[in-house]
């Protein structure tokens, strides 16, 4: 809310405005995994919710004996200060921050089933490999770091991959209606991840 140009404080209370509402009407009630995504809806009522917020602040403006500046009076330096810093929309980091607790989340549980079958070790090295991680090492390095020949640690990450791929799929069907919505919502994933 803060890029929209609205202070932190009053982007607080609006959230818990937006909440309050929210749970107040019982709007969740309606919610249905076979309607849709959860985060849509979510993203949805938000956006809704702030325009009716910006109609209802504008209602009490008008009429309050205040003048509108046209933009063009404005100096340089003043439009600056009222214009977006950042060409990334608050949707935009909605999605980045949805595919990143989903990725993490996935990690999770695949660093869990990792140290349940003792070998936390293997999988820190592993998670090393993982193409975002800065500064990865060589499987060449990592043999050996952990004492094991270059196929055998190509063989591991093989299967980290599969099972960490296998995770995700299950992770995004609990947030889809059908399991043809998977696929999408994976490709939309991947589409935000690379954004």
């Amino acid at each position: 809310m803060q890029r929209q140009g609205i202070g932190p404080e009053e982007a607080k209370d609006i959230t818990q405005g937006f909440f309050a509402d929210l749970l107040e009407h019982k709007s969740l009630t309606a919610v249905r995994k076979e309607k849709g995504r959860f985060r849509s809806y979510l993203l949805g009522a938000l956006k809704y919710f702030l325009a009716d917020e910006r109609r209802r602040a504008m209602a009490i403006k008008r009429g309050k004996g205040q003048r509108f500046i046209p933009l063009e009076e404005l100096s340089a330096d003043e439009r600056t200060e009222i214009e977006p810093s950042d060409p990334v929309t608050a949707e935009q980091i909605y999605e980045r921050r949805w595919a990143s607790a989903v990725l993490s989340r996935v990690l999770g549980l695949l660093k869990n089933e990792y140290s349940a079958a003792g070998n936390a070790t293997l999988f820190d090295s592993l998670k090393q490999l993982l193409p975002d991680e800065p500064g990865a090492p060589s499987q060449a390095n990592v043999a050996a770091q952990l004492g094991m020949t270059e196929n055998a640690v190509r063989q591991a990450f093989h299967r980290f991959r599969q099972r960490y791929q296998l995770l995700l799929r299950e992770e995004i069907a609990h947030t889809v209606a059908t399991p043809g919505d998977v696929e999408d919502e994976l490709r939309h994933l991947i589409a935000v991840v690379r954004t």
